[in-house]
């Protein structure tokens, strides 16, 4: 039964990005000519993929707690990684920001074509050279105007253990003087496991962080910016445990937004 369910869960899936993408794309022709942040298409996308979970049968996914319905144009966002449902319950906070993501996604039909258009980075993992043009692209955002996502752990962690932290997203925070801003997922483990085409029965929540001043830091204070981010991640992702433990929410659990 549940080789099915997940079969037509991922066939709605494909239905929704497929008209999400026409969608983006007539967004497209009327917008980029004046919207030079993408803000248009970028929103767009994170709709669809929101709209793709609210009509997912196993998922609940919503926010936790007191969100700003902007954040301040210079800032890294960053977060811990569970699993691939994390950018669909991530795109229900309300603003816009260019997402770094692993250059394979951008080939996959229709959702790369949507990154793509929406202005998000894409990186070959381990490339030197790549990570470093992509960095480049995020400055440019962050230029413009425009938060950038980063998954610090840089995949997705197997266990309720974080992963090491990368450097990337805490150097570009200082060296652009950014703020940067941690979120938390959890819940999301089990809606689609790592290595698994099957879908689980899940209460995901997204809960945000109070923004950390690079102001005055120097290279020297990676490793100082990474341990708060991950304290404060670590803090955060602890609050959402007795809500997405359960497969229901637990009493006094927020709906999902």
């Amino acid at each position: 039964m549940n080789a099915l369910l997940s079969i037509w869960t991922w066939i709605e899936i494909g239905l929704v990005a497929l008209t999400g993408f026409f969608v983006q794309l007539t967004l497209a022709i009327f917008t980029l000519p004046f919207d030079r942040n993408r803000k248009v298409v970028g929103r767009c996308f994170r709709l669809v993929g929101v709209t793709a979970a609210k009509l997912t049968p196993y998922w609940r996914f919503g926010v936790h707690g007191a969100v700003p319905r902007v954040v301040a144009p210079n800032t890294v966002v960053v977060s811990n990684h569970e699993s691939n449902a994390d950018p669909f319950l991530v795109s229900h906070l309300p603003w816009e920001m260019k997402w770094l993501g692993k250059a394979s996604l951008f080939k996959v039909p229709v959702v790369g074509w949507m990154m793509s258009i929406a202005g998000d980075i894409p990186v070959h993992r381990g490339d030197k050279e790549s990570a470093t043009g992509a960095m480049a692209r995020c400055k440019q955002w962050l230029a413009k105007g425009m938060p950038v996502m980063i998954f610090p752990e840089g995949t997705r962690s197997k266990t309720d253990e974080l992963l090491p932290f990368k450097d990337g997203a805490f150097r570009l925070a200082i060296e652009t003087q950014a703020d940067v801003l941690p979120l938390a997922v959890s819940g999301t483990r089990k809606a689609l496991p790592k290595h698994s085409w099957r879908f689980a029965t899940s209460r995901g929540l997204v809960t945000v962080g109070t923004p950390i001043s690079t102001k005055g830091m120097t290279l020297d204070d990676v490793e100082k910016l990474k341990t708060l981010a991950r304290e404060q991640i670590l803090s955060l992702r602890a609050s959402l445990l007795p809500f997405t433990r359960g497969d229901e929410p637990a009493q006094g659990a927020p709906s999902a937004v």
